[in-house]
């Protein structure tokens, strides 16, 4: 191993070329190292517990038309659907019996008065199904501060909304001029200020993007103060216009694998005490991808509860895997892979992030 690495790895605060010099690690005996590294920050700082945030994935009605996004406002090619709330529900009862500690509802972005009060209403409903025994995280794109309120109100303390890329120019090949990059960084500053456990995240391996944004990312995590992490690897989809935007997609796909896991690791051992999802899209490439994410340092596994019949109509991307598996054979495969690498699934347990905790007591 080379002795800057070596050295970087051995330091408690990384600065913006130490983490561009871990994330272009390419030499897998360092990036072995830089995995070790991870789970040793890991294990120190959240524990060898996996948090199960159970995913309803409530309807692929979008007003957006991000370039990357599969259920953009413009594929006609998508069926669009959303569930009924007694649908909704049953995936909470499934939940809350098979003792998940959370759930993420999550669907495309609305922000008609129909949705609002439709969302409010199932908050409500959730906990009340729920005994207030499940946690309860959002993921439904940009809205109101009133509407973020109301919905906290309701009993919703985790909101994820993912920035995609924190640089502003890149930002903008994403997505159509009418979205604003600096209208999403003003709703993330407005769920801190209501008290959500806030949660953002980035693609790896975008087009155009260079080691030094995912750096400046990793800073921007570190600057918004942010409890948790949900990131995987940039996977085009066919019926967008980043759809050909990796040529050699079938060879690139290893190394977009190999991007988002030592990002991963840089995440953890630069921010120690955040959650961290290992993503699905790191299963779209490798089957055995979310277990590789937990080895590099995650601690979140969101399995799909979402009806089978429904799981086509929510593609983000290509490729998306466990297309035909019902919620309890979800649960069961993963908690024979938890268990595999020698974790414990943390059932009945919110696993809120110790980082949102310790701030709490300052």
């Amino acid at each position: 191993m080379r002795p800057d690495i070596e050295r970087i790895l051995a330091k408690d605060e990384l600065g913006r070329d130490d983490l561009v010099a871990l994330l272009d690690i390419s030499d897998p005996d360092e990036e072995s190292a830089l995995f070790r590294r991870a789970y040793e920050v890991k294990r120190k700082h959240v524990g060898m517990k996996v948090y199960f945030r159970g995913l309803i994935e409530l309807s692929n009605l979008c007003v957006k038309n991000c370039f990357y996004c599969g259920i953009r406002r413009d594929n006609r090619a998508v069926k669009r659907y959303t569930l009924t709330e007694e649908e909704v529900l049953d995936a909470v009862r499934f939940a809350h019996a098979a003792r998940y500690g959370s759930v993420v509802i999550q669907s495309g972005e609305r922000q008609d008065e129909e949705f609002v009060s439709f969302i409010e209403r199932l908050v409500k409903r959730v906990k009340e199904v729920s005994h207030n025994e499940l946690g309860i995280t959002l993921s439904l794109g940009e809205q109101s501060e009133s509407t973020y309120r109301r919905w906290f109100d309701a009993g919703a303390h985790r909101y994820l909304l993912r920035i995609e890329t924190s640089n502003a120019t890149l930002y903008k090949t994403l997505h159509p001029v009418d979205h604003d990059y600096e209208a999403r960084l003003e709703a993330l500053r407005t769920l801190y200020r209501i008290g959500y456990q806030v949660g953002t995240g980035v693609m790896i391996g975008l087009p155009g993007q260079t080691t030094e944004d995912l750096a400046d990312d990793i800073a921007f995590f570190k600057k918004m103060d942010v409890a948790m992490i949900g990131m995987g690897p940039f996977i085009p989809h066919h019926e967008t216009p980043l759809a050909g935007s990796i040529p050699d997609w079938k060879e690139q796909k290893e190394l977009q694998l190999r991007r988002a896991l030592r990002m991963i690791a840089a995440v953890r051992i630069h921010l120690k005490d955040v959650n961290i999802a290992s993503t699905t899209a790191l299963q779209a490439i490798d089957h055995v991808g979310r277990e590789m994410g937990l080895l590099a340092g995650a601690n979140i596994i969101m399995p799909n509860l979402t009806d089978t019949e429904y799981r086509t109509g929510y593609q983000l991307y290509d490729d998306k895997p466990c297309m035909d598996e019902n919620a309890t054979m979800c649960t069961a495969c993963l908690e024979r892979r938890i268990t595999s690498i020698g974790e414990t699934v943390g059932y009945g347990e919110w696993g809120d992030s110790p980082h949102f905790i310790n701030a709490k007591k300052h």
